[in-house]
């Protein structure tokens, strides 16, 4: 069997028509990015469980799925957006996934919107322009902030507030996986002044997910 017929192959094992984005992205991210332990949180608490995003969103496959979960997430929720980004570095892969996605959807779908993505610095530069947001933003932008792991919201709160600080209009706020815990939703509704705090999935999900895998 030749290279090329291995790779076809591969490609229609992986390939699951029948389920949504979500669902293969879920299936995805419980295989690469949870793991059972003790683990030390950024927030300084503990848990039996840890979720990197980033070993998905940087995987070939789970940032395709990403870029076009998230889109149909704000298409679901009737979101209207010109951009898309989030605090460096958690957010660095998804605000490109979702950006490349709303570039193919548009080439099928005539019309579709194309988000250009930006990304917030964690302190503004020292040299140079000294700009803090790095990419597509400008005043009047209406802006889905995104984010991997929402637990206390805090890198999700410092991106949406330089967005805001920079004129853009914040419409949505996305996470990939919530951790229900830390009041981390209602300090990142607070700080979104309204707009929605939209996820693809709770920490219990992938937890299911992961458990069912074994």
């Amino acid at each position: 069997m030749t290279p090329f017929s291995d790779r076809t192959a591969h490609l229609t094992i992986t390939n699951m028509p029948t389920q949504t984005h979500a669902q293969q992205l879920l299936t995805l991210l419980s295989r690469l990015s949870f793991r059972l332990g003790q683990f030390k949180l950024s927030s300084g608490g503990t848990s039996d469980y840890y979720i990197d995003c980033r070993t998905t969103t940087l995987n070939a496959e789970g940032g395709r799925l990403t870029g076009h979960a998230i889109l149909e997430l704000l298409e679901q929720h009737n979101i209207d957006a010109d951009v898309v980004g989030g605090l460096t570095m958690g957010a660095d892969p998804i605000v490109s996934n979702v950006a490349t996605a709303s570039a193919w959807r548009a080439l099928s779908k005539p019309g579709a919107p194309l988000l250009n993505g930006f990304l917030v610095r964690k302190a503004e530069k020292a040299h140079g322009t000294g700009r803090r947001i790095e990419g597509s933003s400008h005043e009047g932008a209406r802006a889905v902030i995104v984010d991997d792991v929402c637990t206390t919201g805090a890198s999700t709160i410092n991106a949406i507030e330089a967005a805001i600080e920079a004129g853009m209009k914040v419409v949505a706020v996305v996470c990939i996986v919530e951790r229900e815990e830390a009041n981390g939703r209602p300090a990142v509704e607070a700080a979104a002044k309204g707009s929605p705090f939209l996820r693809l999935f709770t920490a219990n999900d992938v937890r299911a997910e992961h458990i069912r895998q074994q």
